[in-house]
């Protein structure tokens, strides 16, 4: 397991290696989708077993993701799709 960020972490043996809360099966981008979806804090505390801080700490790694995210842009209007 490798810590890449507060409370998040990555093991090529859990979740196919993607960013999960630290300590659980639970990946990042299973949470940011569930809050982009709708779904309150409480209540993914309550379905996945983490705590506020978990997503806190899920919130503040995506972010920091796409800080450096830069989209290429072709024409005026056109993005060019990430690779």
């Amino acid at each position: 397991r490798v810590k890449i960020a507060h409370r998040i972490s990555v093991n090529k043996t859990v979740c196919f290696g993607k960013p999960v809360i630290t300590g659980t099966r639970i990946s990042v981008d299973l949470i940011l989708g569930k809050l982009a979806g709708g779904m309150s804090y409480g209540e993914a505390v309550k379905e996945y077993g983490i705590t506020h801080e978990d997503i806190l700490a899920t919130l503040d790694y995506a972010s920091k993701v796409l800080s450096g995210e830069e989209i290429k842009m072709v024409g005026e209007h056109a993005p060019v799709p990430h690779q």
